[in-house]
């Protein structure tokens, strides 16, 4: 049975003993009776639709499920849905639009780096909540966002050492689309690298949604390199992979080996242009569980396409929803501050296997995985860890779990290595 508006803040205050005072709780923006709005904000169009759309749906999915077997307490999760367009000033605007107009106490979104720093100043002001899907650089402790996808501990840390000692390649060639994720992936890279006894010969970008490829391949097949690392983003990585075919680079003799690179942009580009390629992520559609193929099957139903593919980021665009979830549960109070206390510590056993959000930096334990592509457009994991692992978004420049950088107290600066 629903339960209305004063019952749930009376048994909020029971649960937690707190006061309420926050406009969010009494605001008709934020809550009306028997509702609880959340801001949705993902490239419904432009280049980065490709992948965005998804993540929209997979928040969307989670938003009905949720609502489907109750709500929240009873209350119903309503979605006020914007469109970043693939563009960071609109992420702005549009994320300004969901704090200040609608007065949402959290907002779901963004894919790339580029349009998380551009909402950041947003929540970090106006002290609201921001759930972040996307694997990510790290390099970044804010108490407004709450981070769901890889950081390069969980991506690369497995990953470098993997191509070096099992697969024999030690000349790297690196490529990305030129914005902040592949230019720190690629920092982050090369002290891997170099530790692993291998080397970097090359660190080349090309501007988000580039499609000639070209030039950039020919370097690549003149650069004595062994193995390429892509950290090539969106759409373009279509235009990559099919260069590199067209051009007669097989992945058998010079893989390559992606961090981006997911079945959705496989299912888009045409399995044959990736087949033989790796990617590292702790989430893949062929994850082979009962309860991953169970979503998988949901998810194409929801959005009605019986051939849809799963992949990374929209997988923990799908649970962080529920995590949200368990923290307003948790919470004595509707607010920002509120739900990221009581998000701490959260558990949930997700599609690719239990997560727990980490109390200190608001990252996610998470199990990396490498997958090589297959002629069906699926990876086959080859390489998984046992267990989830700490998400440390400053190990590039040493942090570990007993020596934390990020933690509830904020950065320390002084720790960082120039």
């Amino acid at each position: 049975m629903a339960v209305d508006r004063r019952r749930f803040i009376k048994n909020g205050l029971l649960a937690g003993g707190a006061l309420i005072t926050s406009p969010y709780v009494f605001s008709k923006g934020a809550l009306a009776a028997g509702e609880i709005k959340v801001g949705v904000l993902f490239s419904l169009t432009g280049g980065l639709s490709i992948i965005e759309k998804s993540l929209h749906d997979a928040t969307m999915m989670a938003i009905s499920e949720i609502n489907a077997k109750g709500g929240v307490k009873g209350m119903k999760i309503t979605a006020v849905a914007e469109d970043g367009a693939s563009d960071p000033k609109t992420y702005n605007e549009k994320a300004s639009k969901l704090v200040i107009q609608d007065k949402v106490p959290t907002v779901f979104g963004s894919y790339t780096s580029a349009s998380r720093k551009a909402v950041l100043p947003v929540f970090e002001k106006r002290n609201n909540l921001y759930f972040y899907p996307t694997y990510y650089e790290g390099f970044e402790c804010s108490k407004n966002v709450v981070y769901t996808g890889a950081v390069p501990n969980q991506q690369l840390s497995n990953f470098i050492p993997w191509i070096i000692k099992t697969l024999g390649k030690k000349k790297f060639f690196i490529v990305g689309s030129n914005y902040i994720y592949p230019r720190e992936m690629a920092k982050v890279s090369k002290i891997l690298i170099e530790k692993n006894g291998g080397q970097w010969i090359a660190d080349e970008y090309l501007e988000l949604g580039h499609s000639e490829w070209g030039s950039m391949v020919n370097k690549i097949k003149s650069s004595g390199c062994d193995v390429v690392l892509s950290n090539v983003v969106g759409d373009s990585v279509v235009a990559f992979y099919r260069e590199y075919k067209n051009q007669g680079l097989s992945h058998d003799k010079l893989p390559i080996c992606a961090t981006v690179t997911s079945e959705i942009e496989i299912a888009a580009m045409g399995a044959e242009y990736a087949v033989g390629s790796f990617t590292s992520f702790p989430y893949f559609q062929a994850i082979d569980t009962d309860r991953n193929k169970a979503f998988v099957e949901r998810y194409r139903a929801f959005v009605k396409d019986p051939k849809a593919v799963t992949h990374h980021a929209l997988e923990s665009s799908y649970f962080q929803v529920y995590l949200w979830k368990q923290a307003v549960e948790k919470a004595a109070e509707i607010t920002p501050a509120a739900i990221r206390e009581a998000v701490k510590g959260q558990e949930f056993d997700a599609p690719n296997g239990h997560v727990k959000i980490e109390p200190e930096n608001l990252h996610t334990w998470m199990t990396p995985r490498i997958a090589q592509w297959q002629a069906d457009g699926q990876g086959k994991i080859i390489d998984a860890y046992k267990e989830p692992i700490f998400p440390l978004p400053y190990v590039a420049y040493g942090e570990t779990p007993t020596n934390l950088f990020c933690t509830g107290k904020g950065l320390d600066s002084s720790k960082l290595k120039t």
